[in-house]
């Protein structure tokens, strides 16, 4: 048996499929960002990880050196220009570029 179809209802299923496709956003799907460390977190506390370096106390931490800051340190991962960036201390967490932690170790 032959199924045939008329060209009006052709039409009609082409327009309802294309006004179908044009109410269906293409916008692509953002992965959710990682979320920010917090300074209670037991791993931030750990390491004594705060946000702002230039608040550091130098006589809790007198290793600390002058200037260091999370950007500025080898663990921190991906590209600069993010004020909040991976670092490969604390997975799937954010830290700072203007933190600082005990942890903190020059770039070579």
């Amino acid at each position: 048996m032959k199924h045939s179809i008329s060209r009006r209802a052709l039409l009609k299923r082409l327009s309802l499929t294309a006004g179908v496709g044009a109410a269906v956003p293409l916008r692509p799907v953002r992965a959710a960002q990682p979320a920010r460390l917090d300074v209670n977190d037991p791993a931030a506390v750990k390491v004594s990880y705060i946000l702002e370096a230039s608040h550091l106390d130098k006589k809790l931490h007198p290793n600390y050196v002058p200037g260091s800051t999370c950007e500025n340190c080898l663990l921190l991962q991906d590209k600069p220009g993010y004020t909040y960036r991976p670092c490969s201390l604390f997975p799937g967490k954010l830290v700072k570029i203007s933190g600082w932690c005990t942890s903190w170790t020059a770039q070579v």
